[in-house]
């Protein structure tokens, strides 16, 4: 997993915060040259499922990796191509257009995939629980990621 991670880190400015108030948090923004992994999920959940909604969410700050990451992800998608399908199914479609992220960069991808009429009668994302598996604990990590960079 750590040669993964590394490839889809990407240094932070040392004149931007690590962290951001929610007041900031724009999900439905478009995402920019600086998130590149963000950027290719949204083109491709877009391109192949034709979303009426889409959010795209790097919560790569809430687990043990390094600052600037795109490895762990939340998308809520809302398609008419989810009627009549079992979650599961829905499930299977996003993971096709994104296997090439999947099997590369994206270390973790929670997944909601809702129908128009879902999405209108309960249109909230789930939240993420805290990380707690991992490297979390473990106060060598940052020892792992520069040896693993060298």
């Amino acid at each position: 997993m750590l040669p993964a991670v590394l490839r889809c880190f990407r240094p932070v400015s040392s004149s931007l915060t690590l962290t951001r108030p929610l007041a900031h948090f724009r999900p439905h923004m478009d995402s920019d040259a600086s998130r590149p992994v963000e950027r290719a999920i949204r083109t491709k959940l877009t391109d192949s499922l034709n979303p009426d909604h889409i959010e795209v969410h790097n919560e790569s700050h809430m687990h043990a990796v390094p600052p600037g990451s795109e490895s762990h992800f939340r998308v809520l998608v809302v398609s008419s191509q989810f009627e009549g399908l079992p979650l599961i199914q829905r499930h299977r479609l996003v993971n096709e257009a994104l296997k090439v992220e999947l099997s590369s960069c994206v270390h973790a991808l929670a997944i909601q995939a809702k129908t128009p009429e879902q999405w209108g009668g309960n249109p909230t994302l789930a939240k993420s629980p805290p990380c707690m598996g991992g490297s979390r604990g473990d106060h060598t990590v940052e020892e792992k990621l520069k040896a693993g960079r060298d």
